[in-house]
């Protein structure tokens, strides 16, 4: 009798699994073991044997996947793989793939409605509204058409923004050294070096992914080269600017507020809350959500769709769309399709 294939999904508890998955799942007549994951400790012990990971926003470290010795994909039901060990999953020859476009539309109109927020002071105005005070403070208001945004990061999210932002008559500057200047143009924005995206922007977004050459890319060098009236907005990943350096920029006044989804220092997704001792929560001039710029129920179940089919297609025999290690492919016997 064939084995069946096993497939844990981590994340159960904060992002619990769908009807949808399960029936994609059982295409391949799959058992699947559903727990959240926080720790490599209860990873290893309930899923050492499995076939496949699907995975939210649990960290996979290289020796937990090395560990696995049945593991042929890990599926990320999101876009930045930045909490895998890519390397030691490439090395085990286990494919990792990844939905790039499941929440671009999200990100970019939760991007524009901080900056949005931001620029009409609604978070100022609400208090003041709720104090039953009419606030005769207009400082740091100005009609976007007259002012310039900067853009670091100019893949898919970064050109929906830019597409969004051309639409209230900003002034664009983009920095992405993956990028020519041609395609830039293209798109009727300007490429500029990184001084002058730093330099120049009255709003400045951080939308790149986390890599070791732009993880805390932002320090308090970058941010005093800023103007002291600019506006700091971060919906790419956390650890791509020092929190302890922001908060510090934003308490002294070297820059005026800042917007933030994502964080290094706070946990969103724990399962019983996060404490609210960092920094960020002791100022006024900034702007949090809870690392929501992803979500919407069209994106949810894109992400938990899409990435339970990756996983029947490996499981099936086939190479699955979006493989983020295509240097995998040489070490294993897929087919296309």
């Amino acid at each position: 009798m064939e084995k069946r294939p096993v497939v844990a999904r981590l994340n159960a508890s904060t992002f619990p699994m769908s009807s949808e998955e399960k029936k994609i799942l059982s295409r391949v007549n799959a058992d699947i073991i559903e727990i959240e994951g926080e720790t490599d400790e209860e990873i290893l012990s309930l899923c050492r044997e499995v076939d496949a990971i699907m995975i939210v926003s649990s960290y996979l470290r290289g020796a937990v996947i090395k560990a696995m010795e049945n593991l042929k994909i890990i599926s990320r039901l999101g876009t930045g793989v930045d909490k895998i060990d890519m390397d030691e999953a490439t090395r085990q020859g286990i494919i990792v793939t990844n939905l790039p476009d499941f929440s671009t539309d999200e990100v970019a109109d939760h991007t524009m409605a901080l900056l949005l927020s931001v620029a009409r002071r609604l978070k100022y105005y609400e208090a003041m509204m709720r104090k039953g005070q009419r606030p005769g403070l207009i400082n740091g208001m100005h009609r976007l058409s007259v002012q310039k945004l900067g853009v670091i990061g100019f893949g898919r999210i970064g050109r929906a923004v830019v597409k969004r932002a051309k639409g209230f008559g900003m002034d664009i500057l983009v920095y992405d050294p993956a990028v020519s200047s041609e395609d830039v143009q293209n798109e009727g924005v300007r490429k500029v070096d990184f001084e002058t995206i730093l330099t120049e922007p009255d709003y400045l977004c951080l939308l790149c992914p986390l890599t070791d050459r732009t993880r805390g890319m932002i320090k308090m060098e970058e941010l005093k080269k800023m103007k002291p009236t600019a506006v700091l907005i971060n919906t790419g990943r956390g650890e791509l600017l020092s929190e302890h350096d922001l908060s510090e920029a934003l308490r002294t006044g070297v820059i005026r507020y800042a917007a933030v989804d994502v964080f290094g220092g706070i946990n969103v997704f724990a399962e019983t809350g996060f404490p609210v001792n960092h920094p960020y929560f002791s100022l006024d001039n900034i702007l949090l959500t809870p690392h929501v710029s992803a979500l919407s129920e069209e994106s949810l179940k894109d992400a938990r769709t899409g990435g339970a089919e990756a996983v029947v297609k490996t499981l099936s025999g086939k190479y699955p769309a979006h493989i983020v290690n295509p240097g995998v492919q040489s070490g294993i016997k897929l087919v296309q399709g």
